[in-house]
């Protein structure tokens, strides 16, 4: 889930004719002004997000009586952007944390619907077959976003890899790094970028999404992963504050969370993406 402002112009026509329906989705107004008709366009994430969201749209949508548009993004920042502009009506990429940052940071007002799944953040190497055979002062990518670089630390240190000082929360550096055996350096880049710099770096701490189009196995290739029991990290719907009881996302969500989506998920990410429900 991360920070590449990339945005194709099929996305951005999208917007322009989505604008008019949208924009007047804020907080503040009433629901009874809005206009609900018309396709649900909604941003996500290549993988998994948007063939989860085209399972639905091709199998469920049309018998639910729902008009299911989906734009493909490959940032972490646009679908939000575009969700608070009124671009799209909704978006499907991200997790709690990472939302709280972004809304916190840049004065969204972006809002979770249903959480759907969860891609578990796993260390992979193209140089060593387990973690313990890190070298002395390898060099780990990690993602330099602020929820996923702590996310990332928390899971090296739930590993044994590092140990964080007391308190270091979401957003944890490595400045809150308290010790350090295998004297581990942190080369810090783009979300979207950390399977590619799997050949210049010792190893690289790879987000779900990323991982599985870059052709890693989240749940055979990782060194580590992270375990989906009590994890904050589950992905979700989201819109902008006021549009929750759109028709259209309440169709949506109920449909997100059903058993055939569900089986969609477990057969096809064979527990590299884990249904949250």
């Amino acid at each position: 889930m991360r920070n590449t402002a990339k945005l194709t112009t099929a996305v951005l026509a999208a917007g322009a004719l989505t604008f008019g329906l949208s924009a007047c989705g804020s907080g503040s107004s009433s629901s009874s002004s809005r206009d609900y008709s018309g396709p649900l366009v909604v941003a996500a994430s290549p993988t998994p997000h948007a063939e989860i969201l085209n399972f639905v749209k091709d199998n469920l949508a049309k018998k639910a009586g729902l008009d299911l548009q989906v734009k493909e993004f490959t940032d972490y920042i646009t679908p939000n952007t575009a969700t608070e502009d009124g671009s799209v009506d909704a978006n499907y990429f991200q997790n709690q944390p990472y939302l709280d940052d972004f809304n916190k940071k840049r004065g969204t007002h972006i809002v979770p619907v249903v959480t759907v799944h969860l891609e578990p953040l796993g260390l992979y190497s193209h140089k060593v077959k387990k973690a313990d055979a890190l070298k002395s002062g390898a060099t780990i990518a990690v993602p330099n976003d602020a929820v996923n670089e702590g996310r990332a630390l928390k899971l090296l240190a739930d590993n044994g890899l590092i140990t964080l000082k007391s308190g270091a929360g979401n957003e944890a550096t490595p400045q809150d790094i308290a010790d350090n055996p295998k004297h581990l350096q942190f080369k810090e880049v783009e979300a979207a970028q950390t399977p590619r710099s799997l050949d210049d770096v010792d190893a690289a701490v790879v987000n779900g999404n990323y991982a599985i189009p870059a052709g890693l196995k989240p749940a055979k290739d990782a060194l580590v992963l992270e375990s989906a029991k009590n994890n904050p990290y589950g992905n979700f719907l989201a819109v902008k504050k006021g549009n929750e009881k759109d028709p259209r996302v309440e169709k949506l969500a109920k449909l997100l969370v059903s058993p055939e989506v569900k089986k969609f998920i477990e057969d096809k990410y064979q527990g590299s993406v884990i249904p949250s429900f």
